[in-house]
């Protein structure tokens, strides 16, 4: 009779176990919140690198920008980094009437310390009158780069064979790259060339 009140209570007591756990399993679903609390507790490392995403995408450098020229309001502007020309256009009340971007990269991501000048139309049509009456030495054959002051056969050839070695010429003062032309020479051809 003992054994039997003993064996009794023990398969209560299981019953009793196994229901306590059930209703704590089900009663308590774990979300992704509490998975994310419990890998915080069990891996501070995990919890660390996470904080540190988080921080890195809510902190972007700030930059400065200034615009000028064709714009409704030029100025300096403050800017998150990675932020496009596009954009401080807008933040300058965007272009005015008279405004060329055709020689603008409004897709070009800035930079801190950034100038950016938008032309006006006038400006284009002055600049390109002004170019037109240079020599372009990323276009100019041999008998156009001679008519320069102190160019003479060897030194056209030089040029040219450079432009093909190297890709076009940058900005004027890279023409100073070909053996040969120093300053003393730039100085004397820089107002007669152009590199567009």
């Amino acid at each position: 009779m003992k054994e039997r009140k003993w064996l009794y209570y023990g398969i209560l007591l299981i019953i009793a176990v196994v229901s306590g756990g059930l209703y704590t399993l089900f009663s308590n679903p774990t979300n992704d919140s509490d998975l994310e609390g419990q890998a915080e507790i069990n891996d501070g490392t995990m919890d660390l690198t996470i904080d540190a995403a988080r921080t890195k995408d809510k902190k972007k450098k700030i930059i400065y920008v200034d615009i000028s020229g064709a714009v409704v309001h030029p100025g300096v502007y403050e800017m998150q980094e990675g932020a496009r020309v596009f954009e401080v256009i807008e933040l300058a009340g965007g272009l005015t009437e008279d405004a060329d971007c055709s020689y603008i990269n409004q897709a070009k991501i800035v930079s801190d310390e950034d100038d950016i000048r938008i032309p006006t139309k006038d400006e284009v049509v002055v600049d390109e009158v002004q170019n037109s009456s240079k020599v372009n030495i990323n276009t100019a054959g041999q008998a156009e780069l001679m008519t320069l002051a102190g160019i003479g056969k060897t030194k056209a050839k030089q040029i040219m064979a450079h432009r093909n070695e190297n890709g076009a010429f940058q900005c004027i003062e890279d023409i100073m790259k070909v053996d040969g032309i120093k300053e003393g020479l730039f100085n004397k051809i820089k107002e007669d060339i152009s590199v567009k």
